[in-house]
């Protein structure tokens, strides 16, 4: 219980924060570019890079990741189907099926991990599952569906995750963590320097954009938000549990852990994805705010059932 409000409580407030600098205009009204900009050209790459590059890759093996990719699999599928049959377009369907299934496993999931299941490497799994495989796929087809890369011999649009600083910083990290090199101090300390910046500036550009906006729900978002936040506050813990318990046969803590990190809400990040392209905005921003707050008694109904 304390793990899932003080996750919560820190996310609120910096997003607060990002909210009173737009409402004053502290940052001029080019604030939120820059900040969304700077989180995913330089700051988040960097994060991705220092988070990956001193992981244990053995833990892609273990069933908590299996059941990790195919919930989500599940569940972004499941948008993906409803957003072709109803004509939403490549880029914003891709930033839906990640609202329905990309989870906070960082500034939030570690906070949970360690005060709710009492360690921080058990979101390792889906944290390494998302940013090896989900976020370099996912930038790829939002480039692609762009025209950064729809153009072009095959050679070049096959090279699309190479022009990607997201994803380039996550296939960097996980090319020195398997290698075995270890980064010198010189040159890890600077780049975790930057990284640093990565979750506040996100947090701050997600106030920053609430300014001004109309409220949750409304507009021609509201089925595709309702349709992510239902999948990813229900459908994801609901299909994970299932998968846990039910072909892995997962009890105790082993089934508390997928079934917890499964049920954390949209990232943060996501928001910064559909800005840098221009697609999905107001999806992303309601889909993440919503799925944040429905996931507190989410979360508190998980730890209390099954803890």
């Amino acid at each position: 219980m304390q793990g899932v409000l003080t996750g919560f409580a820190v996310i609120a407030v910096v997003i607060g924060v990002g909210y009173v600098l737009g409402l004053r205009g502290h940052l001029g009204p080019q604030g939120r570019e820059v900040l969304t900009k700077l989180a995913f050209h330089v700051a988040s790459p960097a994060l991705l890079f220092t988070t990956l590059a001193t992981a244990d890759l053995s833990v892609v093996f273990s069933a908590r990741l299996l059941v990790t990719a195919l919930s989500t699999l599940a569940v972004a599928g499941a948008f993906v189907a409803v957003g072709v049959v109803r004509g939403w377009g490549v880029g914003r369907t891709t930033i839906g099926a990640l609202c329905s299934g990309y989870v906070n496993s960082g500034n939030l999931g570690i906070p949970i991990a360690v005060y709710v299941l009492g360690d921080a490497s058990l979101v390792a799994p889906v944290l390494l599952f998302q940013l090896v495989l989900v976020t370099p796929v996912a930038v790829t087809i939002l480039d692609l569906s762009s025209g950064g890369g729809a153009n072009g011999p095959l050679w070049r649009r096959l090279l699309t995750p190479l022009r990607n600083p997201i994803a380039l910083g996550s296939l960097a990290g996980v090319a020195v963590a398997a290698s075995g090199f270890e980064v010198p101090d010189a040159v890890m300390d600077p780049i975790t320097l930057i990284g640093n910046m990565s979750v506040p500036a996100v947090l701050l550009a997600f106030g920053i954009g609430l300014c001004g906006s109309t409220m949750p729900l409304r507009g021609v978002e509201r089925r595709p938000v309702l349709l992510a936040v239902a999948l990813k506050a229900l459908g994801q813990p609901a299909v994970a549990w299932a998968l846990a318990s039910g072909v892995f046969g997962l009890r105790g803590p082993q089934l508390l852990d997928v079934v917890v990190t499964s049920a954390l809400p949209a990232a943060q990040n996501l928001y910064t994805y559909a800005s840098t392209y221009g697609v999905g905005e107001r999806l992303a921003r309601d889909a993440i705010l919503v799925s944040t707050v429905v996931s507190v008694p989410v979360l508190v109904g998980v730890a209390t059932v099954l803890g």
